[in-house]
């Protein structure tokens, strides 16, 4: 439901437009140095305000409320709130009548019988990727600087320009998708369990868990499938694992094999476009034209890359702990 993690285990709450948003996590060990102003950078990077953002700005501070004492951590679960102050509820009164295509609002009220908190997208919203932010920075701290986790914006709207795309998006009036890719670097050999456990698995299940994400692929992903198989494999080229090629993006059989860890994600378009639709209005019962009104980013992926930054630490981070408890030799 809204927590994820075996050992490094992340519980994420809140609603977009109600008091805070926040995060628990559990597994945290003692002693890593841990004060607000290490979440700053990562929580700038998925702030709104740039082009083709959302106008809606907060200042996103973290208040640590439990498990840090003396600027480290205790061993005791983290609990980080964030402060919602710059709302405008009102402009989702109407969709109460006109579920959004695209969005959660329809499947929200069937499956919670209207007593979902509808405004801003509540529990649904993009706003909550603020605490797997959060989450990832804890997690990159457990990963160390040996292991570098980086994820850039490689498409928006179908252009490889970002910029162009951004711009044709601006022209047509209406929101873009994009895809974002994330590498990893330094991981050991070893990490990941076959079928349900594989590092692949856990990180499509935890990106899933990013709004507006329809799509994963790790190393050569679909395109694969019109490769052969000499063509796909990589040659193992020296004692270390190494590899000529990275087709398999850094895992296999679940498991990392110590080259570059490679996947990317597929960004959907916004759901909240301001473009006139056809969509049922369940107040009267009949299809009927109407827009989003209200403040909403015309492109998600642009604030995507540090978001899947923290996902993909927090659950190398999780691995990494399992693998302390139940250590192996790694090579």
């Amino acid at each position: 439901m809204n927590s994820f993690g075996r050992i490094f285990r992340v519980n994420v709450f809140g609603e977009s437009h109600g008091e805070s948003v926040g995060v628990n996590i559990d597994g945290v060990p003692a002693g890593i140095p841990l004060k607000q102003e290490d979440f700053l950078p990562d929580l700038e990077r998925r702030k709104a305000g740039a082009k083709g953002t959302t106008p809606r700005k907060e200042e996103d501070l973290p208040f640590l409320k439990s498990g840090v004492f003396n600027d480290h951590t205790t061993g005791a679960p983290i609990t980080i709130f964030f402060e919602n102050n710059n709302t405008r509820s009102a402009d989702y009164a109407k969709l109460r009548e006109f579920p959004r295509p695209g969005h959660a609002d329809f499947v929200a009220t069937q499956k919670f019988g209207g007593f979902e908190d509808y405004r801003g997208g509540g529990h649904f919203s993009g706003r909550l990727t603020l605490n797997l932010v959060a989450a990832g920075v804890i997690a990159k701290k457990i990963l160390g600087d040996k292991i570098q986790v980086k994820a850039s914006l490689k498409e928006v709207g179908g252009y490889a320009d970002p910029e162009e795309g951004l711009a044709a998006a601006i022209a047509a009036k209406d929101s873009v998708g994009g895809i974002v890719e994330c590498t990893v670097d330094g991981l050991p050999i070893g990490l990941g369990e076959p079928f349900f456990d594989s590092v692949e698995s856990n990180i499509a299940h935890a990106a899933f868990a990013i709004p507006a994400i329809k799509g994963v692929e790790f190393g050569a992903g679909f395109a694969a499938a019109k490769m052969k198989g000499l063509e796909h494999n990589d040659p193992i080229i020296d004692a270390s694992g190494k590899t000529a090629t990275n087709n398999a993006g850094g895992v296999v059989g679940g498991i990392t094999n110590g080259n570059q860890l490679v996947f990317r994600v597929a960004v959907k378009p916004t759901s909240s476009t301001p473009k006139e639709q056809q969509t049922l209005n369940v107040a009267s019962g009949k299809v009927e034209t109407f827009s989003v009104k209200g403040r909403h980013d015309l492109c998600i992926a642009l604030r995507v890359p540090v978001v899947l930054e923290a996902i993909t630490a927090m659950v190398l981070a999780d691995f990494m702990l399992l693998e302390m408890r139940a250590p192996r030799v790694w090579k």
